[in-house]
């Protein structure tokens, strides 16, 4: 008997066998491929993808079904690793015993999706690509350009380290219990580099953070305080934009230029 989906961890536990089989076939894991899936639940996925990589690390957080993980992935013993932990309070560097880096993949909890993404870049020396099933909307923010509605510093944060790919939308209906909203299978690439140059990182995203935040107001009014007025002057007349512009229509490359002006 499957346990009951506990609500308190966001658990939608996903059934439909021609999903799953089309999730293994985009992720296109390989025999050296070294694995971590974020929320393992019972196997059912882990085991597709336990015959076809070097190393699985299935990590589970509820203990209720942790035991049944670990028998469904007995015969895989050899090459898997089942582990009862929260993946946000794990180590990597000190989990993956392999060398080379590894990738991620989860059917994670909508609650926590920012937090996993943030660990994931966080980690981002150790990790080569990571497909993750998540809320329609979230992935269409994460994806967005300036020229979109869902863009904003979200999405110039993720793009800044990795290059992010919506492959393609799961209906609601695959999940049990089904979520209130449609969900994204979403890639991501870790960049070898940054999308853009920039003096200093924290600087940048302090200025997108902020001038997100106010995204109603004009770059000139929201960014008071943070750069110099003739600075931003000098930006708008180098760079022939607009001074009644507003955040949502500036590049990561326009932040990095103006962030270095």
């Amino acid at each position: 008997m499957r346990p009951k989906p506990k609500k308190s961890l966001g658990q939608n536990f996903l059934f439909d066998r021609n999903i799953i089989n089309k999730i293994i076939s985009a992720c296109d894991f390989r025999g050296e491929d070294i694995v971590l899936e974020i929320g393992a639940g019972s196997g059912e996925i882990s085991k597709e993808i336990a015959g076809r990589v070097k190393k699985l690390y299935a990590i589970e957080i509820d203990g209720r079904i942790f035991g049944a993980l670990k028998s469904n992935l007995r015969e895989y013993s050899a090459r898997i690793t089942c582990l009862n932990q929260d993946i946000l309070k794990t180590r990597l560097d000190k989990l993956i015993e392999e060398k080379g880096k590894i990738k991620i993949f989860g059917n994670i909890p909508y609650y926590i999706t920012t937090p996993i993404i943030e660990y994931i870049i966080a980690n981002r020396s150790l990790v080569d690509e990571a497909f993750l099933t998540v809320q329609k909307e979230f992935a269409q923010r994460v994806v967005a350009t300036h020229r979109d509605k869902q863009y904003g510093s979200l999405s110039c944060f993720v793009q800044f380290y990795t290059q992010p790919k919506v492959l393609f939308t799961i209906s609601r209906n695959c999940f049990r219990p089904a979520p209130k909203v449609g969900s994204s299978f979403l890639e991501l690439k870790v960049r070898s580099h940054p999308a853009v140059e920039t003096e200093s990182e924290e600087r940048l995203f302090r200025i997108i953070r902020t001038a997100f935040n106010q995204r109603r107001k004009t770059l000139k009014n929201s960014l008071k305080g943070v750069i110099p007025q003739e600075k931003l002057d000098k930006f708008f007349n180098c760079y022939k934009i607009d001074p009644r512009i507003r955040a949502e229509r500036l590049s990561l490359q326009d932040f990095a230029r103006l962030e270095k002006i």
